[in-house]
C-alpha cells in the first residue's frame, strides 16, 4: 500500500513550516476506505464528509483548478463526478479522453488541491445528459437489451466499467493505492419509482450481477447503488432528492448516504429558471446529519455547460447553471456558497461526537425536534424547527432558545448555537452581464466581416435514400446530426379537388418530435415544437399546391435524447403516421405516409464542415440575408479585453447551433421564451421543496446567454459560426461580462456569531456580538461606495434596501467610514456601535456596497 508523504516533505516541513503543512494536505492520501453502520471508514477513522458534484466536460481544463480551490474553500471533502460513456467512446473502442474529456486530468487535479473523489462509472448517468450517457451504437447491437438481465448489455457494461476502473488504477489513483477515489458508483436511479419493476423478473439478477461485477474489479474501495433499496449487501445503497433525512439504510451494516442533494433544478428551452433558495438547502442538510446522516453530496456544486450537443432530455437547455453554489461560469453565487461554506464549518465543529455515537433524538414538541450526540467528552446538538409559519421558543439543557420556522440550529457544544440555517451571516451579491454592441464594443471587441451560406431545403447529398413509408428519426440518423429530412414529390393535377373552388389545403403531420418544420416548394409553410413534458405533436399548415409537381420536405429536429425512465433507450423521434393533405371544404383527405419517401442525414453545412469556418463558399454580400431559415452565418472578433467570464447575448436569432474557433458552444433557442405565469421571485424557503416551487424569468427567452470559455479564444482572429434553422439576426448579436454590481448584507441583533469566532475562547466569544461582515470577490478590488445603510428595521432584500420606520442618523457615515477604501470590513451590529434608534424593538443592520 503507498502512503503519499514521506521523509522529504518533512525535511521540507524544517526550512518552510507552513509550506509543508500545505503540501502534505495536498498529496497525503488514505491508503484503507471501509464503512460500518455510521460512517465511511478512513484510515481506521469514521468521517463526516461533505461532498460536491462537478461534471468535467461541462467546464474547460482551464477552469478546473479554480473550480476545485472554491470547492475546497467552500468546505469540502469531495468532489464527486459521472463518467460520461458516449463522451468517451463514440466509436465502439474508440476513445478520446483529450481536453474536456480528460478524466484523469481532472482528478489529479482534486488530488493535487487535498479532496477526495467519488466516481460514478453508472455507466448510466442521467444527468439530463444526452441518451443518459450511453452511446448510440449500443443501441444497434444485434439482441441488446438496455439495463436488464441481457448478456449483450452486461458484457458492453462491464467492458467500459473495466476499462475506466484499470485507468484509475494504471494511475494509482484509487485510496488503496494512496490515491484519492474513495468511493464508485455503480448503477444510477435503477430503484427510483416504477423504474425497476418496469423490467420486470430480469430486474433483480441484473442488480446483482451489477454488484457483483463491479466488486470483482477489486478497486479497494466501496462501491455505492444510489436509490436502490433491494442492493445487494456488497454495496451501499444511498439516498437522492432536496430531502433525505427521513432516508433508511436497507441494510445495518451501511452509513446513511446523500448522493444528489439537488441545490436547484434543470432549465428547459420553453420553461422558466428554477432557483432553491440557500436556507431550505441549509434546512435540508442539518436535517441529515441531525438525524444520522454522514456523507452528504450537492448536486451540482458547479452544474456548467452543455456543450455541443451533449444536453438530454429533450428541451433540456444550455446552460447546465442548476443554481449551484458556483455558478456556470465558475463564480461564486453568493449568499449560497457563503453560507453553506458556515453551515460545513458548524457540523464539522461536531464531527468528533457525531462519528462517535448514534444520535439521541427526541421530540420537544410538535414540529421541533432535538438530536443530541453526546459521549463522555463530546456533546453536539441539533435543533429544529419543521414548522412553516410558526417562530418557536425551545427550551433544552436549561437554557431557551429561538428557532424560526423551517430551521435548525447547531450547538457544537450542546449550549452555544454556532449556526442557524435561516439566518445568513454570508454577503450576498448582485451581478448581471453587461452587454456590449457588437458594432462599437468598448471592450475591444466585435463582430465584423459577416459572410453566409444558404443550406439547401431538402434533399442535397448524395448520401440520400428512399423508403416506403416513414422511418423513425433516431434509429435512421443515430444521433449523427440533429436532422433529417424527410422529402416526398406529390403531383397534383388540374381536377384536384384541392385546386377547385378555393378550397383551403392543410398539410397534417403528426411527429414524435422534437421540433418540424414544413417546406411546401422551398418555401417555409409552417413549424411546430413540443416541450420538455411532451416532445411529440401534430401540426397543421395551410399550404398552396399547384398543377403539377408539389415538393414537400419536411425538416425534423431532435433537442437531446431522452435519459430518464424505463426503457428511455427506446424512446423515439421523427414523424409518424400519419401524414396527410386534407382539403377542408369537400372533405377530401390525401394519405402521404405510406409514399416512397427520400431521406437524407443532416445538412449539407454538416457534410462540408462549415462549423469550422473554411469553405470557400462563404459569401460576403452587401446586404447580408437575414430573418430567412437555413443559413449559415460566419463573423471574426477579437478577444474582449480582461479576464471576467463570457457570453454571447443571442438575441436576434431564432434557433440553432453556434460554434466558436470550431469548438460548439451549444443549441441557441432564444425565440422559446418561458409561460408568462408560475413564478415566484422571491420564493418562500419555508416548507418543503420541489422543482415547482421557485420559478423566475416567466415571459422570457430561457436561455438569452451562452457561456464562450476564455481559454477556447485567441487574442485576435476568432471566427464564430452560427446555423440559424429558423430566421434571425445575427448583427444583433453581442457579447456580454459579468460584473459584480453591490455587495450586501444584512445581520440581526439575534444572529448567531461569525462561525470562525469558534475559534477563539470561550471569553472573547461572549464578548463578541452578531457582526456584519462584506468583503469584495476579487482580490485587487476594494469598497468603493455605501449605496445603503441602516441599523433599525430595515426592509427590502440586496439591491432594494429601504429603510423602516427605525433608522440610526449616523448609520451611513459609521459605516462609510469603517469600509470605504478597504477590500473588507466588520461591524457589529450592536446599540453600541450605532446608538439607540428605537428601544424595545428587534434590530438589523442592512448594507449595500460597490466594489471597484
Amino acid at each position: 500500500m503507498e502512503r503519499r508523504s514521506g521523509y522529504c516533505l518533512s525535511v521540507i516541513m524544517l526550512v518552510y513550516g507552513v509550506v509543508f503543512l500545505h503540501c502534505l494536505v495536498m498529496t497525503s492520501f488514505a491508503a484503507n476506505v471501509t464503512y460500518d453502520h455510521r460512517a465511511l471508514v478512513i484510515d481506521g477513522k469514521r468521517r463526516v464528509l461533505i461532498s460536491g458534484s462537478i461534471h468535467y466536460p461541462r467546464s474547460t481544463p482551464d477552469m478546473w483548478p479554480d473550480l476545485i480551490q472554491k470547492s475546497k474553500d467552500g468546505g469540502l471533502d469531495v468532489i464527486e463526478t459521472y463518467v460520461f460513456w458516449n463522451l468517451h467512446e463514440p466509436v465502439r473502442n474508440q476513445y478520446d479522453f483529450e481536453g474536456r474529456k480528460d478524466l484523469i486530468n481532472f482528478v489529479k487535479l482534486v488530488e493535487k488541491a487535498g479532496l477526495f473523489v467519488h466516481i460514478r462509472i453508472g455507466p448510466y448517468v442521467c444527468a439530463e445528459w444526452n441518451y443518459g450517457g450511453f452511446p448510440l451504437w449500443l443501441h444497434f447491437i444485434p439482441g441488446i437489451e438496455f439495463r436488464t438481465d441481457n448478456e449483450p448489455f452486461k458484457a458492453e457494461m462491464k467492458r467500459f466499467t473495466t476499462k475506466i476502473v484499470d485507468m484509475i488504477k494504471q494511475e494509482n489513483l484509487f485510496a488503496s493505492q494512496g490515491g484519492p477515489v474513495i468511493l464508485s458508483q455503480i448503477e444510477n436511479e435503477y430503484g427510483n419509482g416504477d423504474i425497476e419493476s418496469r423490467y420486470g423478473p430480469r430486474a433483480k439478477p441484473y442488480v446483482n450481477w451489477a454488484a457483483s461485477m463491479a466488486t470483482a474489479l477489486d478497486t479497494g474501495v466501496p462501491w455505492v447503488m444510489c436509490q436502490q433499496p433491494d442492493a445487494p449487501p456488497s454495496v451501499i445503497n444511498t439516498c437522492n432528492g432536496f430531502y433525505c433525512d427521513q432516508f433508511k439504510q436497507n441494510s445495518d451494516k451501511t452509513p446513511k448516504m446523500w448522493t444528489e442533494n439537488w441545490t436547484g433544478w434543470f432549465l428547459s428551452f420553453g420553461g422558466p429558471v428554477p432557483y432553491r433558495p440557500v436556507e431550505d438547502i441549509a434546512f435540508a442538510v442539518a436535517r441529515f446529519f441531525q438525524r444520522g446522516g454522514t456523507f452528504q453530496n450537492y448536486y451540482m456544486y458547479h452544474g456548467g455547460t452543455n456543450f455541443g450537443r451533449t444536453s438530454g432530455g429533450p428541451f433540456i437547455a444550455t446552460s447546465y447553471d442548476y443554481d449551484a453554489p458556483l455558478d456556470e461560469y465558475g463564480l461564486i453565487r453568493q449568499p449560497k456558497w457563503g453560507h453553506l461554506k458556515d453551515l460545513h464549518k458548524a457540523i464539522k465543529l461536531c464531527e468528533v461526537a457525531m462519528v462517535a455515537t448514534e444520535p439521541n433524538i427526541t421530540s420537544l414538541g410538535s414540529t421541533i425536534e432535538a438530536s443530541v450526540y453526546k459521549t463522555d467528552s463530546q456533546c453536539a446538538a441539533f435543533l429544529a424547527n419543521t414548522a412553516t409559519q410558526s417562530d418557536a421558543a425551545v427550551s433544552f439543557n436549561g437554557n431557551s432558545y429561538h428557532l424560526p420556522p423551517w430551521s435548525v440550529s447547531i450547538l457544537p457544544d450542546c449550549k452555544n448555537v454556532a449556526f442557524n440555517t435561516a439566518k445568513i451571516n454570508s454577503v450576498s451579491t448582485i451581478s448581471t452581464f453587461v452587454t456590449q454592441s457588437s458594432e462599437v464594443d468598448a471592450s475591444g471587441a466585435s463582430l465584423s466581416g459577416w459572410t453566409s451560406v444558404n443550406e439547401p431545403v431538402g434533399i442535397s447529398s448524395e448520401n440520400a435514400f428512399t423508403r416506403m413509408g416513414l422511418v423513425e428519426q433516431i434509429n435512421t440518423t443515430a444521433d449523427k446530426s440533429d436532422y433529417l429530412w424527410y422529402s416526398l414529390s406529390v403531383n397534383i393535377k388540374n381536377d384536384e379537388p384541392f385546386l377547385q373552388d378555393g378550397s383551403a389545403t392543410v398539410l397534417h403531420v403528426k411527429t414524435l418530435g422534437h421540433v418540424l418544420h414544413a417546406f411546401i416548394n422551398g418555401k417555409l409553410s409552417g413549424s411546430g415544437k413540443g416541450n420538455s413534458g411532451h416532445s411529440n405533436f401534430t401540426i397543421e399548415v395551410p399550404v398552396t399546391l399547384v398543377p403539377g409537381e408539389n415538393k414537400i420536405d419536411l425538416l425534423s429536429a431532435t433537442v437531446g435524447l431522452q435519459n430518464y425512465g424505463a426503457f428511455f433507450d427506446l424512446k423515439g423521434a421523427g414523424i409518424t403516421s400519419p401524414v396527410q393533405l386534407k382539403g377542408f371544404k369537400n372533405g377530401s383527405t390525401t394519405d402521404l405516409s405510406s409514399k416512397r419517401w427520400t431521406y437524407q442525414v443532416g445538412l449539407k453545412g454538416e457534410e462540408l464542415g462549415l462549423s469550422n469556418g473554411g469553405s470557400t463558399l462563404w459569401k460576403s454580400q452587401t446586404e447580408l440575408p437575414t430573418n430567412q431559415p437555413l443559413i449559415w452565418y460566419k463573423a471574426s472578433f477579437d478577444a474582449p479585453a480582461g479576464d471576467t467570464p463570457l457570453s454571447m447575448d443571442f438575441t436576434g436569432m431564432g434557433k440553432g447551433e453556434a460554434w466558436v474557433n470550431g469548438q460548439s458552444i451549444g443549441r441557441f433557442w432564444p425565440t422559446y421564451t418561458a409561460p408568462n405565469n408560475g413564478c415566484t421571485d422571491p420564493c418562500n424557503y419555508r416548507g418543503g421543496y420541489n422543482a415547482n416551487k421557485c420559478l423566475k424569468n416567466c415571459g422570457k427567452p430561457s436561455q438569452l446567454l451562452y457561456h464562450v470559455p476564455r481559454s477556447w479564444l485567441k487574442s485576435s482572429g476568432n471566427v464564430v459560426v452560427l446555423f440559424e434553422e429558423m430566421g434571425g439576426d445575427p448583427t444583433k448579436l453581442s457579447f456580454a461580462t459579468r460584473e459584480i454590481q453591490s455587495v450586501c448584507s444584512r445581520i440581526s441583533e439575534a444572529h448567531p456569531l461569525p462561525i470562525d469566532m469558534w475559534a477563539s475562547e470561550d471569553d472573547a466569544r461572549k464578548k463578541s456580538g452578531p457582526t456584519l461582515s462584506l468583503e469584495c470577490p476579487h482580490p485587487n478590488q476594494v469598497i468603493s461606495s455605501i449605496k445603503f445603510a441602516s441599523f433599525g428595521t430595515p426592509q427590502g432584500t440586496c439591491g432594494s434596501f429601504i429603510h423602516g420606520r427605525c433608522s440610526s442618523s449616523n448609520a451611513l457615515s459609521i459605516v462609510k467610514k469603517a469600509c470605504i477604501g478597504s477590500k473588507s470590513c466588520s461591524l457589529g451590529v450592536s446599540i453600541n456601535v450605532f446608538g439607540e434608534p428605537c428601544k424595545g424593538v428587534a434590530k438589523s443592520l442592512a448594507v449595500e456596497a460597490s466594489c471597484t
